[in-house]
């Protein structure tokens, strides 16, 4: 960046600094050094698809607008005026004459620009990232990505967003469910979508399949193996490899040499991949978990089970790339806008931003053969941006070829080091959550070291009880006639027991207490259990012979 020394008087050095900005009333319109990322050309090339472009040239440009949205997620800790200034500041100082809107003239400005604009801008930028040589993006041939869902980013609670997106649980804010498409070894957004948190993942999934290919291989928790779903997905052409419900019942169809099966799910076939997974931590103690994975390898030489499970760890990374987006770029604060349409331009506007950082952090990362993209920081990524709005720098001076920029530079100076394997408890702070007392599984309280993981591939049984051709899904079941089950099944295992709701409820460790009450209570009218005393439950079977008043607790 040039710098001019100007007479000053002794001891003291006066400093000039010369930038290039846009001309005129456009000058504002920036984004610091990310606007090569997202450059002028592309932006007044979406205006103009979407037909945004302004009919007589204003104070307030449509191109600025965009700007100001991106601007507006890069700062979400002030108004709409603050903003403004972040933007304009080096332009005033360097005596630039430009406009001061009032926050009503920028909220008109949004509405000007509209949701359009900014959805496709998204479009453009989002995609896989890294190259055929990037570190840590691949597993053989394939491109590892994966699908998951975000249902706890926060709205502004108005009527017009309580109205669409529904209320908030507990009188909370209302909510938005986001459904991503995400490239696990860059964390970078191949799609997305979004609505109301009543649409079930999956049918938000089916809206992201036609971005998988063939060269893919899809990782998905528990949740997605609908038998209607994997026949779509199969039909992409891509791979997947994902974990499967407990009461998937899938045939025995042909053991393999690594204790994997093939299998089939509806018209799907498969290979399971059942395996134990001994934990253990730094201070000694370890724990115990199984997993059942489905994948379409079936190939069992060239894709072993143990390396198939120990990818499937990669699937985690979504949930670093969606703290990024909420907490370390959105800063865990609730979406400012009032209205569905802005809920939605705003939204956009956050996930094309969120894809300007991480493409500048995989090509820091790719500067540097060998270096891993997820050493790269979010946060220091973020900071260098919001430091360069600010100063007005590198808006369309590009490094010199076999250089890199400021943003790089500050990701490649602070690199993290490399990924240590570690385990965390999911937890859910809230007072009246059902996961609130967590059952003592062995897993640690807090985030531990793991210093040994054990896999174990379990084999079926040698002789399995017979199964059908097909794979049988036991979700059209219903959750009442699931809990209804199992309360059964407990109860008549000790029918000479008497019951306290408190006792059922802690027993299964997901079932709330109000829930328990309201569910014995019910059956015990019905004749399905039978009530013998103030809050105390039994199997029906028992109630041929009471206990006399006297005997009851």
């Amino acid at each position: 960046m040039p710098v001019r020394h100007c007479a000053a008087p002794p001891g003291l050095t006066r400093l000039s600094r010369e930038f290039t900005v846009a001309a005129g009333r456009f000058a504002p319109g920036h984004l610091g050094e990310l606007t090569q990322v997202v450059p002028f050309e592309l932006v007044d090339a979406v205006l103009e698809e979407n037909g945004c472009v302004q009919h007589r040239l204003r104070d307030l440009p449509s191109r600025v607008g965009v700007y100001f949205l991106l601007a507006m997620c890069l700062f979400p800790e002030v108004g709409y005026r603050l903003v403004w200034n972040k933007l304009t500041t080096a332009l005033t100082s360097a005596g630039l004459d430009v406009a001061g809107p009032t926050a009503k003239a920028l909220r008109d400005l949004r509405r000007r620009v509209g949701p359009a604009p900014v959805r496709r801008l998204f479009e453009v930028l989002a995609g896989p990232l890294a190259q055929p040589t990037t570190a840590g993006v691949r597993f053989g041939r394939f491109r590892t990505v994966s699908f998951d869902g975000c249902s706890s980013i926060r709205l502004a609670d108005t009527q017009r967003n309580v109205g669409w997106f529904g209320p908030g649980g507990r009188g909370g804010c209302p909510m938005l469910e986001l459904m991503t498409l995400v490239e696990t070894g860059t964390r970078s957004l191949i799609g997305a979508v979004f609505g109301p948190t009543d649409t079930g993942e999956t049918a938000y999934a089916r809206r992201l399949l036609h971005h998988l290919g063939p060269d893919m291989l899809l990782l998905w928790d528990k949740g997605f193996d609908a038998n209607a779903f994997l026949a779509a997905l199969t039909g992409t052409g891509a791979q997947f490899l994902g974990r499967i419900r407990a009461n998937r019942r899938t045939p025995v169809l042909a053991r393999l040499g690594d204790g994997s099966y093939l299998s089939v799910i509806g018209t799907v076939p498969v290979r399971i991949i059942e395996a134990k997974v001994t934990v253990t931590l730094d201070d000694g103690t370890s724990f115990t978990g199984n997993y059942r994975l489905a994948t379409t390898l079936t190939c069992a030489n060239r894709y072993p089970a143990a390396a198939l499970a120990a990818l499937y760890h990669e699937r985690w990374e979504h949930e670093s790339a969606y703290f990024a987006l909420r907490h370390t770029l959105g800063q865990g604060r609730p979406l400012r806008s009032g209205d569905p349409v802005g809920v939605e331009q705003e939204m956009w506007a956050q996930l094309t931003l969120y894809q300007a950082l991480r493409t500048v952090m995989v090509q820091a990362a790719e500067s540097r053969p060998g270096i891993d993209p997820d050493r790269c920081g979010f946060t220091i990524a973020r900071q260098a941006a919001r430091d360069l709005v600010v100063q007005a720098a590198g808006i369309t001076t590009a490094p010199v070829p076999g250089t890199i920029g400021v943003i790089a530079q500050c990701v490649l100076a602070g690199l993290l080091p490399p990924r240590r394997p570690r385990v965390s408890t999911r937890k859910v702070r809230s007072s009246v959550s059902r996961y609130a007392e967590r059952q003592d599984d062995g897993r640690p309280d807090r985030s531990r070291m793991v210093t040994r993981l054990d896999v174990a591939i379990l084999k079926p049984a040698s002789q399995p009880p017979p199964l059908p051709a097909s794979s049988r899904d036991d979700r059209n079941v219903s959750p009442d006639q699931r809990r209804r089950h199992r309360i059964l099944d407990l109860l008549q295992d000790d029918p000479t027991r008497l019951w306290r709701p408190s006792e059922i409820a802690a027993h299964f460790g997901d079932i709330t207490l109000h829930t328990m009450y309201r569910q014995l209570s019910r059956w015990a009218e019905t004749g399905l259990i039978h009530k013998l005393g103030p809050g105390l439950y039994a199997a029906t079977a028992w109630t041929s012979t009471p206990l006399p008043p006297a005997e009851i607790p």
